[in-house]
């Protein structure tokens, strides 16, 4: 894992972005094609903002994956991510094929298995991700299960995970967040070749840190990403604001 402090939102936002695209353009030179993972929340805007307004991606020549949904909403709730990644992602540039995760699907083990086949075919170049303010990565919740190698999974959102959805004004109370979700599992985002991960504000810095200089475990599912040696960890001085002396970069 290679950690990385910027003095500002912005700036990690523009570093992700800037090493993102160059990850896309190598795949596409070297392979023909470049597979990536999408998240949402408040750390992706500024990102893929800036994403999409990088030069030189042959964007109908990559493949989305979609890192979590809520089961159970429509892709038309303001809280969807669909909806989030089709008006900061799929609207603005050509993706070639997009694999959204149908979380209202009437038959939702068969939607399971149609991510599952789908993502077992690919080899992913990068996945951008965050950290939520109880340390889960994706929709997985402490604890977080380390163990199982099915890509795509049900999973129960905790409760400080809901709040943290409310407290972001993607929902008006706890009562209307969904209690479960369409996960990637953790083995799964571990599968790709690199990781971006940004994380702003200071409401994360305590997450961060145990994250970070804690232990390695399903109770901070974070912690994971320090085995991943591909791994970027992109945060600004607010959510970095709680990290020890030594756990800085130089």
């Amino acid at each position: 894992m290679n950690l990385k402090v910027y003095d500002s939102a912005a700036a990690a936002s523009q570093a992700a972005a800037e090493t993102a695209a160059e990850v896309l353009r190598d795949a596409i030179a070297a392979r023909g094609r470049a597979a990536f993972v999408a998240a949402t929340g408040n750390s992706q805007i500024e990102f893929l903002g800036r994403l999409t307004a990088a030069p030189g991606i042959a964007w109908e020549r990559t493949t989305m994956f979609h890192l979590d949904e809520y089961v159970g909403i429509p892709p038309s709730h303001p809280a969807s991510f669909r909806r989030y990644l089709r008006e900061r992602l799929t609207s603005r540039v050509p993706v070639g094929r997009v694999h959204f995760i149908q979380g209202d699907a009437a038959d939702l083990s068969a939607e399971l298995v149609r991510l599952n086949a789908a993502i077992a075919a690919a080899a992913i170049d990068v996945a951008f991700i965050g950290i939520g303010e109880n340390g889960h990565i994706a929709f997985n919740d402490p604890p977080a299960d380390f163990a199982t190698e099915i890509p795509f999974i049900v999973v129960d959102l905790d409760e400080a995970c809901r709040r943290q959805q409310v407290g972001e004004g993607w929902f008006d109370s706890i009562g209307a967040v969904p209690r479960q979700a369409v996960s990637m599992s953790v083995k799964q985002i571990l599968k790709a070749a690199r990781i971006l991960c940004t994380v702003l504000e200071k409401r994360k810095a305590h997450a961060v840190k145990t994250c970070l200089e804690g232990e390695i475990g399903p109770m901070v599912p974070a912690s994971i990403l320090r085995t991943h040696p591909g791994c970027d960890v992109l945060l600004d001085r607010d959510a970095a604001g709680l990290l020890s002396p030594a756990a800085r970069p130089a």
